[in-house]
């Protein structure tokens, strides 16, 4: 049956053709800057960096001491990650800023939070590549391994010169409540934090894994959408990721 987004979302203020503005007023995906913000961003990427970043942050040794305690880098995987999924997260994420109504554009630091969207998943250098590629579902022990990732990115990059809220951006970017108050307005995260998360969420479903398939654009609309739901994301966020993938707001035609 058809998605009812207009009638789970009670929100009198939102009609069921509600159009989101995609005023072009600023070009984020342009070719020359982003090919300028990649090559700047991945002076963190590299392994001495991230060496340096290890021994200046003792706090990593005893995070990854359970399950890497020799501190093994795997370089082929975070390289691999950072043309697919890092890349794909900053530019959906910059989609999603271009589908805003330049009222909201104006709320977000577009620096850090394309920064962040790049950076997010950097811990996972240090997570074991039996986790990573694991071609089935993970236990609950190697879960919560793999769940450290957002803390590892944090402690990695905090003494980089990143700006705060770059930093808690990568840190959160799970959406995941403890740890959220720094963040917080208005009893709501922040929209660059809403978007980051999204963004991370529709890339990873839409990507071919080794455990698993890629999802259609609207199979994986379906799914972000219960956060909309759940009341955890801004309705305006969904929209705009609805227009930029799909070219439409009216998704009513989504299935459950």
């Amino acid at each position: 049956m058809g998605l009812e987004i207009f009638n789970s979302l009670k929100l009198g203020a939102i009609k069921p053709n509600i159009s989101v503005s995609h005023q072009r007023s600023i070009n984020f995906t342009s070719a020359p800057s982003d090919t300028v913000e990649i090559k700047s961003l991945d002076r963190f990427t590299s392994e001495t960096a991230i060496r340096n970043m290890i021994e200046k942050n003792p706090k990593i040794k005893a995070i990854t001491s359970d399950f890497n305690p020799q501190l093994t880098l795997n370089m082929k995987e975070l390289q691999e990650l950072l043309k697919t999924h890092a890349k794909d997260t900053q530019n959906i994420s910059n989609e999603i800023v271009d589908n805003l109504t330049p009222a909201l554009q104006n709320k977000i630091n577009k620096q850090s939070l394309n920064d962040a969207a790049y950076l997010h998943d950097l811990g996972k250098v240090l997570i074991p590549e039996n986790i990573l590629n694991k071609p089935a579902k993970l236990t609950p022990e190697e879960y919560k391994i793999m769940d450290v990732h957002s803390d590892l990115s944090y402690e990695l990059l905090k003494n980089s010169g990143l700006s705060d809220e770059t930093l808690e951006l990568i840190k959160n970017h799970h959406m995941k409540p403890k740890g959220l108050k720094a963040i917080i307005q208005n009893s709501q995260p922040s929209l660059a934090l809403q978007i980051l998360s999204t963004a991370d969420k529709y890339s990873a479903l839409t990507e071919k894994r080794i455990y698993k398939s890629a999802l259609t654009a609207q199979e994986a609309l379906t799914i972000i959408y219960r956060d909309v739901e759940n009341g955890k994301l801004n309705p305006q966020i969904f929209f705009a990721l609805a227009k930029a993938k799909t070219g439409t707001n009216q998704i009513s035609h989504l299935k459950t």
